[in-house]
């Protein structure tokens, strides 16, 4: 397959087919349907809403909303421009918007209607580092996306540039992932990596102009942005676009707006069995699971509940989302796999760099077009990141089964994946030995039924600082960081377990925290 060379051509050309539809939540307002036509005009008008202020080729765009239609206009638009979007998490606090708006340089940051006035975490972030500030929100009596500028900030005095055209070798696309070892990691895309991904995506589960999805990932990750809006986008299909994910209007927006598959993470799939299915049960195509392992029990309780093929799949940043996937019927899907590579070379390696006999665990090792070809200004992390013949290293260990299908079998890395949301433990680490009372924090995976792990820290008081309870530092956690960065679980201990050589190894930590509970409960 030929790669489609930029984003702009991708949604080019289907017309008057519907692309995108948002759901109303007021019983006064009909949905948002927007034409393929609809979402050019209305890119080309943002994009041309950019150029004025002063966003030319790569300039950052920060865009810190939820998912909405204004998010995927600005998202197009900052990419036929040249410019670099750097889709960020709306829920972030003033200190996270803080690391990641320095980290990209941002020329704008783009945010909801009424946050300047409100003074978010997002707006003050901004105004630290002098990025512009703009209100991007749909406006209704207008029937178009608004730029609504408060702050031009170092934008001052630039505007006015002209309307480019993307190359294919042009960074569309920045996000974060996060090191154990590490400050996280900036991975840039192209729009020829994003493209490749969005025609692995079609092909693996043959989208077409029929196929609607349900998009209920946040477009902030990859996984919600190439295989809930790109990749449907590609084959001229078309998506449902609630704000947030809700299990009690889930199917309500299916049946009405007439969906027939979605893509999630395990645990939004675990939600929507909790509540009653649809009855009658609406056509679904296939159920697509990502960014975490899905157990064998849930994979055969949705394909019961809902009289549809799962498939999983595996993916990674580095690789715009998708590696591998298990196929469409007839083909086999194999509960506890994660398919096989789809426009993608996956082959498994040992320490040494070779290639390993089918059956043998090893390192999962890819190349292929979607690949990002290095982290931004970072030579270390390169420098092993790929293999000396050209692979992308996963940090992931597994190997193929007899017909080629990958199986994971265990993390090499040491992030914490809690739902698809990877939580960097030395972030943790550093923001709770910030604690007047911590003397030192070790964080780290532990098993949980609904996200599939969970934040669990070992944490070492300091003389004399009195009692400090779980409660109080995970309170103390929630005003410095996200919702989901919060420990479930805090183990106080007198002695940090450490290596003759002085060195915390998480896993062992882990592994003593748990078993000294296991202990007391006794």
């Amino acid at each position: 397959m030929t790669s489609i060379s930029t984003l702009q051509a991708a949604i080019q050309g289907a017309g008057t087919s519907v692309a995108v539809v948002v759901p109303s939540r007021s019983a006064d307002a009909a949905a948002l349907t927007v034409t393929y036509d609809g979402l050019v005009a209305e890119v080309l008008s943002f994009q041309k809403k950019l150029a004025a202020i002063g966003v030319t080729q790569g300039s950052p765009v920060s865009i810190a909303t939820v998912n909405s239609y204004e998010f995927i206009v600005s998202f197009f638009a900052a990419s036929w421009q040249r410019g670099i979007a750097a889709p960020l998490n709306p829920a972030y606090k003033q200190e996270e918007f803080e690391f990641y708006i320095e980290d990209v340089k941002s020329a704008v940051v783009l945010v909801p209607k009424g946050a300047y006035e409100t003074g978010s975490p997002a707006v003050k972030a901004a105004a630290k580092f002098n990025a512009a500030i703009a209100e991007c929100y749909w406006d209704a009596a207008k029937k178009e996306v608004a730029l609504d500028v408060k702050e031009l900030g170092q934008l001052r005095g630039k505007g006015g540039q002209p309307l480019l055209k993307p190359e294919p070798e042009d960074i569309a696309l920045v996000l974060h992932t996060s090191g154990t070892t590490s400050r996280p990691k900036v991975v840039p895309l192209t729009h020829r990596n994003l493209t490749r991904t969005m025609g692995n995506i079609r092909d693996t589960y043959q989208l077409t102009a029929a196929d609607r999805t349900m998009l209920v990932m946040p477009l902030f990750h990859v996984h919600g942005l190439l295989c809930g809006l790109l990749a449907p986008l590609a084959a001229g299909g078309s998506m449902v676009v609630p704000t947030k994910f809700s299990a009690t209007e889930f199917w309500q927006d299916f049946v009405k707006y007439k969906a027939n598959w979605y893509t999630a993470v395990p645990t939004i799939h675990q939600i929507l069995l909790k509540n009653p299915a649809p009855n009658p049960l609406p056509a679904i195509r296939f159920i697509r699971s990502c960014s975490s392992p899905l157990s064998p029990t849930v994979f055969h309780a949705l394909e019961k509940t809902y009289n549809a093929p799962v498939l999983e799949a595996y993916a990674m940043t580095e690789a715009a989302h998708q590696m591998t996937s298990n196929p469409l019927p007839p083909a086999k899907r194999k509960p506890g796999t994660v398919g096989l590579g789809k426009g993608v070379e996956v082959v498994i390696k040992n320490d040494t760099g070779k290639t390993v006999e089918q059956g043998t665990e090893g390192e999962i090792c890819i190349k292929g077009e979607n690949v990002t070809s290095g982290y931004l200004n970072n030579p270390t992390a390169n420098a092993g990141a790929f293999t000396k013949d050209g692979y992308f290293r996963t940090g992931d260990q597994g190997k193929k089964d007899e017909d080629g299908y990958v199986i994971i079998t265990g993390r090499i890395k040491e992030l914490i994946n809690k739902g698809g949301e990877k939580i960097s433990p030395i972030e943790l680490d550093n923001v709770l030995t910030r604690h007047p009372a911590v003397s030192e924090a070790v964080s780290f995976a532990i098993p949980d039924e609904m996200y599939g792990q969970e934040i669990g820290v070992a944490v070492v008081l300091k003389s004399g600082s009195g009692r400090l309870g779980q409660d109080e530092l995970k309170s103390w956690v929630g005003e410095k960081l996200a919702k989901f960065k919060v420990p479930k679980k805090i183990y106080f201990t007198d002695v940090m377990p450490k290596t003759a050589t002085g060195k915390i190894q998480r896993r062992i930590v882990a592994e003593m925290m748990q078993k000294q509970e296991t202990r007391s409960k006794l």
